[in-house]
């Protein structure tokens, strides 16, 4: 009798056991890394990675929709991979803290999510004209303004910058981790050897003030931040976040002067940490929960 009882007590102990690991596990977003888009504008084929909230194939439910931008010599993995951005957002729907949505993370290479000076390699182009129609026909999104989102981190952060600033009427928020923000006297004294292998390909080949050319220019984000009407600018909601020993503080406090000057209302953090993936894993949270305010009603 006493054996008995104590199977049973064994018994109900790991019907527990798997109960609790089957919620756990319906608790957890679905992720597809490295699903490909095909690109007229680029000719080749665009991969990207996918979350998926936990309801999503329980609902019919359409969901608001974060773009998630990588950094420079990045892939569409890299927040999956390093950046754990599928825990940390399984943890804060589950916690009601952001509500259920749906994260693209597209693979943008080395091309700073712009159009290269010569018309040849359109990566914004792309972006705008054929991955976020391709994403809002694709998957069950609310295909608005006030329900897409753009954040990253360093390229990536100056990515989402700079995609917000020139569409403001597809964006309801941005949330930029550390964004390669440069001053013109920046990339005006930048080496020989850093500027031609990062940016001669996307902005042109130069040195000291030819830099600063026209094209530089459109994807300037502290000269976007002047120039394109502030109230179109105020009709999106920013948040940039940097590190006080990031090497990019002087690009970072310039956006902030630059935005305060122009009168566009915007969230400035800095807090205790570095250029590195401890830093963004630790903060993407508050990213999360800032363009998660923006889908809620």
């Amino acid at each position: 009798m006493i054996a008995s009882k104590t199977f049973l007590k064994c018994v109900a102990f790991l019907a527990a056991l798997v109960s609790v690991s089957t919620n756990a596990f319906a608790q957890s977003g679905q992720v597809l890394e490295s699903l490909k888009m095909n690109s007229k504008i680029l000719g080749r084929e665009v991969k990207y990675t996918l979350y998926l909230p936990p309801d999503y194939n329980t609902s019919q439910r359409r969901y608001p929709v974060l773009y998630l931008l990588h950094g420079y010599t990045g892939t569409d993995t890299d927040w999956i991979q390093f950046g754990e951005a599928n825990r940390t957002a399984d943890k804060a729907i589950a916690e009601g803290d952001i509500p259920p949505m749906i994260i693209v993370m597209p693979d943008g290479r080395n091309d700073w999510y712009a159009n290269d000076y010569q018309g040849k390699n359109r990566w914004e182009d792309m972006f705008i004209q054929e991955m976020i129609p391709f994403i809002d026909a694709t998957y069950r999104t609310r295909a608005q303004k006030e329900f897409r989102a753009l954040a990253g981190l360093s390229m990536g952060g100056y990515g989402s910058l700079h995609l917000a600033a020139k569409n403001p009427d597809l964006f309801a928020a941005v949330a930029a981790f550390s964004p390669a923000v440069h001053t013109e006297q920046e990339f005006i004294e930048m080496s020989a050897e850093r500027y031609n292998r990062a940016f001669a390909p996307v902005f042109g080949p130069a040195e000291g003030t030819a830099r600063i050319s026209d094209h530089w220019r459109k994807y300037s984000v502290l000269d976007l931040m002047k120039t394109i009407p502030a109230e179109k600018l105020k009709s999106v909601r920013w948040y940039i976040d940097c590190g006080d020993d990031d090497f990019l503080y002087k690009g970072n406090d310039a956006l902030h002067t630059t935005m305060r000057d122009q009168n566009i209302p915007h969230e400035y953090r800095v807090r205790e940490g570095a250029h590195n993936w401890t830093y963004w894993r630790t903060y993407l949270i508050e990213g999360l929960k800032f363009v998660g305010q923006s889908f809620r009603r």
